[in-house]
């Protein structure tokens, strides 16, 4: 099984929006298949991992990360094509999060006579998909709120800023807090995401390409979400001349104004978005970026878009990476969100990158209640 979860991860930036899925057949000791899912592949990773064994499938053992589809979508079902090949035995980690599907494949198999068991490495299972959990019951993506900060909180050191998210800034190219390892790490949590969400303060203050450059290979492009209620983005901003049909604007502002049709011909794609508040409502965002199949969100933002998407509650799961590092003065904090209440972060992580720690933990299970 640990195999089958390290072929499904050769699926990141590459299986969306479909799950992750690794399956490796295994006959008297040996590895006889195996097979992960890419979208543009369609074969799921059970069909692959059967072509590959042929013959040898027979009377073998089928592990696979998640249950085995029993429906038609693009492809055939794949329970159908595990009982013609006359596997003798399935071992799933876990049940498909898919309403349509959720025990009907495990059903479908021993009801043709195959042993089938689940709940091995289940727990690594569900923090794969959960992404794909997220959006196939909610039909809005995951979000993970990623910040790099000092010790004492901090997004930017002293000296970085002249100011945040204010009015008129002038740009200051910002030292790196974090080490080269927290930023390879970031780029490869870009990779494993569809896309990228900020608010017009962070593009005004850093002016940051927030691209995927991880190198790795992905079948979309990252795409790339600004929030900009008044519609200020710059044309000469990075973001701007490097777009390709990467950059999705919400604005509150009509998009008949002038600047909007300019960006348009540049090729942003200029959205109307809801506003709640006085600012533009982050579920309606959501609800629009589910419905173009973006499955996982990161939010690398500022201490307002921070504050607003934590209040929001539309938040699943932290990363802050600290740098042994302190700013000493309280100018640009992680987030501006008075009377907070958040419940105590569940499933707590710690890994070190370089000399940074990064603490991971979870807001909201999305396989609760389900």
């Amino acid at each position: 099984m640990q195999h089958a979860l390290a072929l499904a991860r050769k699926g990141a930036g590459l299986a969306s929006p479909n799950p992750m899925v690794g399956c490796v057949i295994v006959r008297e000791g040996q590895i006889v298949g195996e097979g992960f899912h890419q979208y543009e592949w369609r074969d799921h990773a059970e069909v692959v991992a059967l072509k590959s064994a042929g013959e040898k499938a027979r009377g073998g053992t089928l592990y696979v990360n998640l249950e085995p589809c029993n429906h038609t979508g693009r492809t055939g079902p794949c329970t159908e094509a595990i009982i013609a090949a006359g596997v003798k035995r399935v071992v799933a980690a876990m049940d498909d999060p898919n309403p349509v599907n959720s025990g009907r494949g495990l059903e479908r198999l021993r009801a043709a006579g195959i042993e089938v068991f689940t709940g091995v490495c289940d727990d690594e299972a569900r923090q794969l998909n959960e992404t794909f959990a997220c959006w196939i019951r909610t039909k809005k993506p995951f979000v993970t709120l990623k910040s790099a900060m000092t010790l004492d909180g901090q997004l930017a050191l002293p000296g970085e800023h002249k100011k945040f998210a204010g009015k008129s800034v002038k740009h200051e190219r910002s030292n790196w807090i974090t080490s080269e390892e927290s930023r390879a790490e970031v780029h490869r949590m870009r990779h494993a995401s569809d896309s990228l969400l900020t608010g017009i303060g962070t593009i005004r203050v850093d002016d940051p390409l927030i691209t995927d450059r991880s190198g790795l290979s992905r079948r979309r492009p990252l795409l790339r979400v600004v929030l900009d209620f008044g519609l200020s983005l710059s044309l000469s901003s990075r973001i701007v001349k490097t777009v390709d049909n990467d950059v999705l604007v919400f604005t509150n502002q009509a998009l008949g104004m002038q600047r909007a049709r300019i960006l348009q011909k540049l090729g942003v794609e200029v959205l109307p978005a809801r506003s709640l508040g006085g600012r533009i409502n982050l579920q309606a965002v959501l609800a629009e970026l589910g419905r173009r199949e973006i499955l996982s969100v990161m939010l690398e933002a500022g201490p307002t878009l921070n504050g607003a998407a934590l209040a929001a509650g539309i938040v699943h799961k932290l990363v802050l990476f600290y740098a042994p590092k302190i700013a000493g003065e309280n100018r640009v904090p992680f987030a501006i969100a008075p009377k907070l209440l958040l419940p105590p972060l569940q499933r707590q992580t710690v890994r070190q990158f370089g000399p940074d720690i990064a603490i991971e933990g979870y807001l909201q299970d999305v396989y609760r209640n389900h």
